[in-house]
């Protein structure tokens, strides 16, 4: 019998307060992955766009999309396996829309966006397994509340209930390769390991082919 691939790019995706650091750390630590993370500390529009929406929602998302098209070149250059925190797709698929509804990002802007990602996402590999991890609103106000990161405490309810709807529109359509869907309200693989254990065992049968 032919040994599986090693994967290349696991991604982890899922909204604000789901637990994507969270699981990305136990992931890689369990499977000796390398971690990548959203650089959040280093980003030179996040404070303008909080100030003014309308006017840096764009630089923003351009900054988002380049910062991820960068880490994709990287893993398809490199020979480990990296788990990713976060996807590009969410950000054209969720988050640029979600501006351009909302009017804090032009038609004529946001239509320059996608017309960008098009031609970004034909260069790059979708992911060998890509991990969503699916919340209501309730469980996910409650993790954001426990981490307590002083600029998400005046996220509104309305704000993350429209960013789950574009999630879950985004996820039931998704055909990319490989994806598994952990239930968060049910499953606290934080702090309880059977939990983990069972993540744990949907990858292995998923990449590796164990049962």
């Amino acid at each position: 019998m032919a040994k599986p691939k090693k994967p290349k790019h696991i991604a982890v995706a899922g909204n604000i307060g789901a637990g994507k650091t969270t699981l990305t750390e136990m992931l890689s630590k369990h499977y000796r992955w390398i971690p990548q993370f959203e650089d959040v500390d280093h980003n030179p529009y996040l404070y303008d766009f909080y100030e003014d929406m309308p006017r840096w929602s764009f630089n923003l998302q351009i900054y988002f999309l380049n910062g991820r098209l960068n880490q994709l070149l990287d893993i398809q250059r490199g020979s480990e396996t990296v788990i990713q925190d976060r996807t590009i797709y969410e950000d054209a698929y969720i988050f640029a829309p979600n501006l351009h509804e909302m009017g804090l990002m032009d038609q004529r802007d946001f239509q320059n966006y996608c017309t960008f990602f098009e031609t970004l996402k034909s260069m790059v590999n979708p992911p060998d397994l890509l991990i969503y991890l699916k919340g209501s609103v309730p469980t996910l106000v409650a993790q954001i509340q426990k981490r307590g990161r002083e600029y998400e405490e005046n996220i509104r309810l309305d704000y993350l209930k429209r960013l789950n709807e574009y999630y879950n529109k985004w996820i039931d359509s998704y055909k990319e390769g490989p994806l598994l869907v952990v239930n968060i309200d049910e499953n606290k693989f934080p702090e309880n390991e059977e939990h983990l254990g069972d993540i744990i065992n949907k990858i292995d049968g998923m990449l590796f082919g164990l049962f």
